[in-house]
């Protein structure tokens, strides 16, 4: 049986759609969801997926290992960052080599690091006219949105796209993508 922890800060779109990718799934666990907000949505969507969420604050991410504790009790076969804005810490990087993997709403090397996320993301895309975006799943490292890619995705973009269309097809991309991805990841090691 393959494990999985997921992080999240917001809404938990993507956790739900992982979630259910592999609710079905006999060989692969979502054993929980840790969250940096105590009031993000990702926890409410958890306690309808019957799902554990932990809340942990940013000195127990940061200053302590208290997270990085948690993270070795559960023994997670992949860490899973699905809208997670803050920098994974180095103790965690290190004790899970090539086990931490997130998704970046766009082409990485564009428009990746601090601040570049979600909304920011689709309005520079918009702004700088790109006749594409997409996104890319990739490993985490100790720079934001520089680790090694994993696997990238496309999706046209038309001058007369606003950037809530964007992060549409964006969405629907990430939704397609990412638990296939993970899937795959996990089969292979």
């Amino acid at each position: 049986m393959k494990s999985i922890v997921l992080f999240a800060s917001g809404s938990g779109s993507n956790v739900e759609n992982i979630v259910h990718y592999f609710q079905n799934k006999t060989n692969v666990t979502i054993t929980c969801v840790l969250t940096n907000k105590r009031d993000a949505k990702v926890i409410d969507r958890c306690n309808r997926l019957n799902i554990s969420a932990l809340y942990f604050n940013k000195n127990a991410f940061t200053k302590t290992d208290a997270v990085l504790k948690v993270l070795e009790s559960f023994d997670p076969d992949l860490i899973v960052l699905a809208g997670f804005l803050w920098k994974i810490p180095e103790n965690i990087i290190k004790t899970f080599p090539r086990k931490i993997i997130n998704i970046h709403p766009a082409l990485l090397p564009k428009y990746g690091g601090k601040g570049m996320y979600g909304d920011n993301v689709h309005t520079a895309v918009k702004e700088n006219k790109e006749t594409e975006t997409g996104i890319t799943i990739h490993y985490v490292n100790e720079n934001y949105d520089e680790g090694a890619i994993i696997q990238q995705e496309k999706v046209e973009v038309y001058s007369k796209d606003t950037s809530e269309e964007i992060a549409k097809k964006v969405h629907n991309l990430e939704y397609e993508y990412f638990p296939k991805v993970i899937e795959k990841l996990l089969l292979t090691q």
